[in-house]
């Protein structure tokens, strides 16, 4: 017997929103996907603001179900709302790993290999 996998799709104008927030991305944001882009790292395929459910994630790889959000001033100020998406993607067994604009800017290595080891892919 054939398990359905659950959808998660998105209303149009959440898949709307996301497109327009493809450009400009923020400073940190554009580092990290020069380094994402293109299947560059480990040759894992993300998509950068990518719609789902009701939300848009910053960065998506599907092959390892990660999300990696770039969180900047504003998510201080969002902490209940980012805790409870959080909640709602992990129990649908999408894993979420966060990093500040500034971890991003100044040590891009370091996110870099978080994000491999959490797709288990380190060399």
């Amino acid at each position: 017997m054939d398990q359905k996998r659950p959808k998660y799709h998105s209303p149009p104008a959440i898949r709307q929103r996301a497109k327009e927030l493809r450009w400009p991305m923020t400073p940190a944001e554009t580092a990290l996907w020069e380094r994402l882009k293109n299947k560059q790292l480990y040759g894992l395929k993300f998509r950068r603001q990518h719609p789902l459910h009701h939300f848009i994630l910053d960065f998506y790889c599907h092959a390892h179900k990660l999300v990696i959000e770039v969180d900047g001033g504003i998510h201080q100020q969002q902490s209940d709302y980012d805790e409870a998406r959080t909640e709602w993607l992990t129990q649908r067994d999408f894993k979420v790993i966060r990093f500040t604009n500034e971890e991003v800017l100044k040590n891009i290595e370091a996110v870099l290999q978080t994000i491999a080891k959490a797709c288990n892919v380190m060399e």
